[in-house]
């Protein structure tokens, strides 16, 4: 008969699987989602809800019984106020377990624990990814801002280029106007000469 032996070994000591368990419990308090192997979503799962039985309990013996096992001070303030509220009309069946698909390198069974009646915006606010990703965001908005300061420096340089094209341009055109002045005071006198000669000519027929 097997007779206290509950719980899966997982290849482990004793030792070795305790402080595991206890890692992992904490951060399923912290985070309220994480995910493992199947075998260790299922012990997992029934030693949180054990710690959240204690919570609801609520009294001096439960809370030193929590703070021996859980690694964290302020997961177990959370676990006898905010978890002892959201599960006070609920009796077991604290958390559940979804099977996911295997993993990639060793094809092992995969399975996401939650708590249940876990708040979904909280827990997205909360959760170490959604603040990787919101970093991510800030840092990509914060990239066109640079970017848009530059630009003005550039116009700035091109409006200068342009006022200096435009002040070198009259400059050249000057002498053009010259020679055209030039040339239509000179083909003006060309034009009265034979007026004076056509003169004399007709005082003759007469």
């Amino acid at each position: 008969m097997r007779h206290g032996k509950a719980g899966k070994k997982l290849g482990r000591t004793p030792s070795h699987r305790k402080a595991m368990f206890r890692n992992m419990v904490t951060s399923l308090l912290q985070h309220e989602r994480i995910v493992t192997t199947e075998v260790k979503a299922k012990e997992i799962g029934r030693l949180t809800e054990k710690m959240i039985t204690l919570g609801k309990r609520g009294d001096l013996h439960a809370r030193r019984q929590a703070v021996a096992f859980i690694r964290s001070n302020e997961v177990v303030k959370r676990l006898f106020s905010e978890y002892a509220q959201r599960y006070a009309g609920r009796e077991g069946g604290y958390t559940r377990v979804l099977k996911l698909e295997p993993r990639a390198g060793d094809n092992a069974p995969m399975a996401l624990v939650e708590l249940v009646d876990r708040p979904i915006t909280e827990a997205k606010d909360k959760s170490p990814k959604s603040k990787a990703k919101a970093k991510e965001k800030t840092a990509k908005e914060a990239k066109p801002k640079k970017e848009a300061k530059k630009e003005p420096k550039a116009k700035e340089k091109k409006t200068e280029e342009k006022a200096e094209k435009e002040d070198a341009k009259p400059k050249k055109k000057a002498p053009a106007k010259k020679a055209a002045d030039e040339k239509a005071a000179k083909a003006e006198p060309k034009k009265k000469a034979p007026a004076k000669k056509k003169a004399p000519a007709k005082k003759e027929k007469e």
